[in-house]
């Protein structure tokens, strides 16, 4: 190692020293900043504002204790002011809290709020319970919504029953004015069962609860449930009767509010942080939504368009209202919830549906509750399938028509997801080994000339005489026969199938708790050694875990990278050292991705390293040798580029340069 190559790693490592004692006073100065500011807030009387200053300091602390008892503090505070307050405006009853903080007695407002509903204000609040093979849901009579909704052929990471959504953590209902200007908020109403039936379970043919809210005997607004056998969607029908001289004349739409608290289902939070997010249909048109693995801790849009469909997903399941006409416009939120042990985010959607008023107004919707499984959203239609992000352009196309078909095939056939990832694997080896052997053969190929790459470079020492260098070289490769190319575009074209592979792995429902070896769900990372200390800096990069096929990638790209040698051009010591951190980085990087994904890099990486050894038997560095003592005799040929410049000066009356 010579004394530039030693000053460089030198350097290198005080900037990385600096940065990491730069980020630590920043971060010092911004939690001073947020803890001061939450201090302000509570003297100012202002507990959301002073929890939301907490919630700053945990981002440059994370689970810092004083702060959390803080938050939990102010959570009972909030808790006690919602209890003894009525809450008498729309904007109050939205206010975002944690589940935890709240109430669990709800104050009866004043009647004169609600006007001609104020009848609704009480009732009973015994669940209805409607299931099929698929789902069970629990509808209450306070909002006539679904309360829960449980997940059948699932359970979360540790066995407990999944269920998307429950109690209090949820709101969904429609808000409008009345004639006179009052608020009216069909969640904290009460709804009256139809029929008296409590448990429903849905067998040969479809199943429906009616609720209705009434203002008086024939004006109420009525919810229809239908759930159809083995669906994970059910119909929603609202009708509006009778309302004409309680509602205005001239109302063209109402606003559906949707909130939910998210609950974490898997083991690896962050990663399923990174696929918990809002997605959206444009009316007769693409499917859009809020940016994956978002840092902001609120993430809003308004959206102008019609839509389709709006949906709240996290890594694997979904929950989706759906449309059969189009809501106007809307607007949603994310907001990421740091404190929390039990959810990851909270939800926002407020959608406006077209209204005409009338002696009969209806709506219609569909609700989804269900898996993330590409041929079951396929079913339901509207594009739903495309709640599963594989990538866009080539790469999701490669995803969709050619690995998920071959996965699927192969599933048929297979019952061990560890055996089908093996096999998939080979089988893309395969279909790319023209492309490997001709990028292994140029490599090989410059390798055998790299001695009589270095003498031009002795020849040609200075830098002013760089250009000279590499014409000699590129003429060195030519009379071989070697292009020097070869070796990059084939590696090149097979990129898209590593970024498809790398989009597939994480999202695919199918590697959900399936176990291998001694990794017990591959969908998520293998955990051969764990730890509850929290590590500065080293837990939020590489996590509190060892992750053992992380480990085996790693070692088996190196492997690799040594067998194939150091590539044409990246010689330098600083690329060479570049070259051997890229793994080294790619270990703390992959730490908390999913074992299926390191499984199949792992494989990958072993299967071109025996393809390495087979195809070194097939380069004879004799012959290579050769052919370029043989090409020395002989006039080194013109391209087709040359000829045509040649021709095109000829004609203009320029005579060609005399070699």
């Amino acid at each position: 190692m010579d004394k530039n190559t030693i000053i460089g790693i030198v350097l290198i490592f005080l900037i990385f020293v600096g940065f990491s004692l730069f980020n630590n006073s920043r971060s010092k100065k911004g939690y001073n900043e947020a803890i001061t500011a939450a201090k302000k807030e509570i003297d100012s009387g202002n507990i959301e504002r002073a929890k939301t200053q907490y919630v700053n300091a945990l981002r440059f602390k994370p689970n810092d204790p004083a702060v959390l008892k803080e938050i939990e503090e102010l959570d009972k505070k909030s808790k006690e002011s919602s209890e003894s307050q009525p809450a008498d405006t729309l904007t109050s009853k939205l206010t975002a809290v944690q589940p935890a903080a709240l109430p669990q007695k709800t104050a009866i407002p004043d009647s004169t709020v609600y006007g001609p509903f104020a009848g609704a204000m009480q009732g009973e609040n015994e669940f209805i319970t409607i299931e099929n093979s698929k789902i069970k849901l629990k509808i209450s009579p306070k909002g006539g919504r679904v309360f829960s909704a449980l997940i059948k052929d699932y359970v979360t990471h540790d066995s407990r029953p999944l269920i998307l959504f429950s109690g209090d953590s949820t709101v969904f209902g429609f808000n409008f004015f009345t004639v006179d200007n009052r608020v009216i908020q069909t969640n904290n109403l009460f709804f009256s069962p139809v029929t008296e039936e409590k448990s429903i379970v849905v067998t040969d043919k479809p199943q429906t609860v009616i609720l209705k809210l009434h203002a008086t005997e024939d004006k109420y607004i009525e919810y229809r449930y239908t759930l159809a056998p083995d669906k994970y969607s059910l119909d929603f029908d609202v009708t509006f009767k009778n309302l004409e001289g309680i509602l205005p004349s001239n109302q063209t739409n109402i606003s559906l509010d949707w909130k939910m608290y998210v609950p974490q289902q898997e083991k690896g939070r962050d990663n399923e942080n990174n696929y918990t997010t809002i997605k959206y249909k444009y009316f007769e048109d693409e499917v859009a939504g809020l940016r994956l693995r978002s840092q902001k801790d609120i993430d809003t849009e308004d959206i102008a368009s019609k839509l389709s469909w709006v949906a709240f997903q996290d890594q694997f399941f979904s929950s989706v209202v759906i449309t059969d006409n189009f809501f106007q416009s809307g607007s949603v939120s994310s907001t990421r919830l740091l404190t929390s042990e039990k959810y990851l985010r909270y939800f926002t959607s407020e959608l406006y549906v077209p209204f005409t008023p009338g002696s009969e107004s209806k709506i219609n919707l569909k609700l989804y509750y269900g898996p993330n499984h590409i041929s079951t959203l396929r079913k339901e239609g509207m594009q739903l399938e495309k709640l599963v992000f594989l990538g866009k352009n080539i790469i999701g196309w490669i995803s969709r028509f050619i690995i998920i078909p071959v996965f699927n095939w192969l599933e048929k056939y297979i019952g061990s997801y560890g055996l089908i990832i093996l096999i998939l694997t080979i089988l893309i080896k395969i279909v790319l080994f023209p492309l490997t052997y001709k990028s292994y053969q140029s490599t090989a190929k410059m390798a055998i000339l790299k001695p009589m790459v270095d003498e031009i470079g002795k020849k040609y020492p200075k830098q002013e005489d760089s250009v000279k260098k590499q014409q000699a070289t590129m003429e060195l490769y030519k009379r071989a026969g070697i292009n020097p190319m070869g070796g990059c575009l084939p590696m090149l074209l097979q990129f898209p199938i590593l970024f498809a592979m790398f989009r597939f792995f994480p999202v695919s429902i199918e590697l959900r708790q399936e176990h291998f070896l001694w990794a017990t769900d591959l969908s998520t990372y293998d955990s051969i050694l764990s730890w509850k200390a929290t590590i500065p800096i080293l837990s939020n990069i590489y996590g509190n875990h060892v992750s053992l096929f992380t480990l085996l990638m790693t070692a088996s790209s190196l492997l690799t990278m040594k067998m194939s040698g150091t590539p044409q051009g990246a010689d330098q010591p600083g690329m060479k050292i570049m070259m051997w951190m890229m793994p080294i980085m790619f270990l703390f990087v992959m730490n908390k991705f999913s074992a299926g994904l390191t499984y199949y890099y792992f494989l990958a990486n072993m299967l071109t390293w025996v393809q390495n050894l087979v195809m070194k038997r097939f380069i004879d560095a004799d012959k290579v040798l050769a052919t370029l003592e043989a090409n020395k005799k002989k006039p080194v040929p013109k391209s087709k580029w040359q000829q045509r410049l040649e021709a095109a000066a000829k004609q203009r009356g320029i005579n060609p340069p005399r070699k």
